[in-house]
């Protein structure tokens, strides 16, 4: 993985050999972004299955198990890290082999299957939403939900980039995201190295722009979308989604399959990670607030369907009512 803490500074790769060390690397954000995480806990469930030294079937998938939830436990909010754990406990209770070894690798080709499939729905999330990026306009994204944040070209980026190799002509504005500064380290890093034009602006710029007229859009991804068309997404989305209704700005959220969870009802019902006090408190190490000061850092907020104009998914676009439209669009 590259170490995204360490970005745009240093590029930094670190390699892991245990699921221990995979579930650290997604709690402390080396690997963030909701289906990089997913692919991660799908690696590193095959991990465990490859140093396990269970004898036997019933011995194996109880050490799975328990390292199937120790992975989930890590991110509570982004439902793709526990679809794709699932996905594999799954897939192994459904075998028949009796020999371990055969199983072990099938786990690993699986998890490798869950890696391919995130890059072609990436590429195809940006076909099906490149469209919706017009000629000579200029659009907002918060957080980063690019290549960093998958397997393949990103989630809301891929967007950008399938209209880039269209010969599209556009602007890109990105929030820095406080307090981990996703856009401003990853987003503005990553926009920049494929020749996009991107120009970065603190968090509380945005409505300021959008009243100057500034911004036509804004294209954001999900950590989790539930069955009304609420999306959960970084803190600081829902404030981007206010700001955009009351300005006439469409807001694009752009998310694969695997990130919608049919089985929450609605946003309320939806667990929001708290991150540690620090990030907060200090600027990367440098302390920024006075010592001992109380905090409150949730790290994503929820956007209600009706703020959004469009969810674009690899199977299509959704549109209002979404509690109809978006089970429709992804049963294609």
């Amino acid at each position: 993985m590259i170490d995204q803490r360490k970005l745009p500074n240093e590029e930094i790769y670190n390699t892991y050999r245990t699921p221990e060390e995979v579930a650290a690397a997604i709690k402390t954000m080396v690997i963030r972004g909701a289906p990089a995480i997913g692919v991660a806990g799908a690696f590193g469930m095959a991990l465990a299955a490859n140093n396990s030294q269970a004898k036997d079937r019933e011995a194996f998938f109880a050490e799975m198990d328990l390292v199937a939830e120790m992975l989930i436990s890590q991110r509570p909010t982004a439902v793709n890290l526990p679809w794709a754990v699932r996905r594999i406990q799954n897939f192994y209770r459904n075998q028949k082999d009796t020999n371990l070894l055969v199983l072990q690798n099938k786990i690993l080709e699986e998890a490798l299957r869950i890696f391919d499939e995130d890059v072609r729905m990436c590429r195809q999330m940006g076909e099906n939403g490149a469209p919706l990026i017009e000629e000579g306009k200029t659009y907002l994204t918060h957080c980063n939900a690019g290549a960093l944040a998958t397997a393949g070209e990103g989630t809301a980026l891929s967007l950008f980039y399938e209209a880039q190799r269209r010969g599209k002509k556009f602007k890109v504005i990105a929030s820095e995201t406080r307090p981990f500064l996703q856009g401003a380290r990853l987003t503005a890093w990553e926009l920049g190295k494929n020749g996009i034009d991107v120009t970065l602006v603190t968090d509380n710029m945005v409505g300021h722009l959008m009243r100057l007229g500034k911004i036509d859009g804004a294209v954001v991804g999900s950590d989790r979308i539930v069955a009304n068309g609420d999306v959960a997404n970084k803190i600081g989305t829902y404030g981007v989604a206010v700001l955009a209704k009351h300005h006439g700005i469409p807001l694009y959220v752009v998310a694969p399959s695997s990130t919608v969870d049919f089985d929450t009802t609605d946003g309320s019902k939806i667990p929001i990670e708290e991150r540690p006090d620090e990030e907060v408190t200090a600027f990367f190490g440098t302390p920024s607030a006075p010592a001992g000061v109380k905090v409150f850092n949730p790290a994503f907020d929820v956007t209600p369907h009706e703020l959004v104009e469009a969810i674009v998914t690899e199977k299509g676009i959704a549109r209002a009512p979404y509690s109809q439209n978006l089970k429709k669009v992804l049963q294609r």
